[in-house]
């Protein structure tokens, strides 16, 4: 039978030849007795791990996202030509939502006497822009308090500002000032002027502090234009909540 043994303190020796069962040390090739060859054990193979490799997502997830920005892109560009387009769908859209206004500031008949003048005040709310005044006049001598006067030119003709609050103030003292706009004495016109964007108080004026004694029929029709990108529902909230506050 078979046994084990140790020969030396540096030579192992295992189970002996398979053929004449001689010992034979460790690693021996052969058997040293009957040189029959030893079968060696199988070497171990490496197991080599591979890097993990990313399953690449489905093909409906990636239909889902193109289609999704798509869509945003279709926004984007609808928003852009809504708010800059002058097309008469792009205006009704902005009037739809509330970013387009006009509001009335003179529509009614009134008369003007001999050195004195007569105003409209009018105010834009906060993230007020494209600010635009526009309307038209006609100037006619007040028959039932005329004068005889040699200035004909005097008779149907009036001067219109537009003013900001502080340049009102200061043309109503007798002072020169700066203004939106103005027409000189003239019978009839056309106004279509740009105010500044924002939040602001003005004044149409028509004056008529030139006439010695004739008083001026003016017809007149004026109309304010402006985009506003904030809510009147969130300026309305405001304003309560600044009154509440005594702000």
């Amino acid at each position: 039978m078979p046994t084990t043994s140790s020969t030396s303190s540096t030579a192992k020796v295992i189970l002996g030849c398979a053929k004449c069962g001689a010992n034979m040390p460790d690693g021996a090739q052969v058997c040293p007795k009957c040189g029959n060859p030893v079968a060696l054990p199988p070497k171990e193979v490496p197991v080599v791990e591979l890097p993990a490799t990313s399953t690449p997502p489905p093909r409906h997830k990636s239909r889902r996202r193109i289609f999704l920005w798509l869509f945003l892109a279709v926004i984007a560009a609808t928003t852009v030509w809504v708010i800059g387009s002058d097309d008469p769908y792009a205006q009704g859209i902005q009037e739809f939502v509330g970013w387009k206004h006009d509001q009335t500031i003179l529509e009614t008949p009134f008369s003007v006497t001999a050195h004195n003048f007569r105003y409209y005040k009018f105010a834009l709310p906060e993230g007020s822009t494209n600010v635009t005044i526009m309307g038209q006049f006609t100037v006619s001598p007040d028959t039932t308090k005329a004068h005889k006067s040699p200035e004909k030119d005097a008779e149907d003709a009036i001067e219109v500002y537009v003013l900001s609050e502080a340049s009102f103030a200061v043309w109503q003292n007798g002072y020169a000032t700066s203004s939106v706009y103005e027409s000189g004495k003239v019978s009839q016109g056309t106004v279509q002027s740009e105010l500044p964007a924002g939040a602001g108080v003005y004044y149409l004026v028509f004056s008529n502090k030139f006439a010695a004694r004739n008083a001026k029929n003016v017809n007149a029709t004026f109309l304010l234009r402006y985009k506003s990108w904030l809510p009147e529902w969130f300026r309305s909230l405001k304003t309560s909540l600044w009154n509440w506050l005594g702000l």
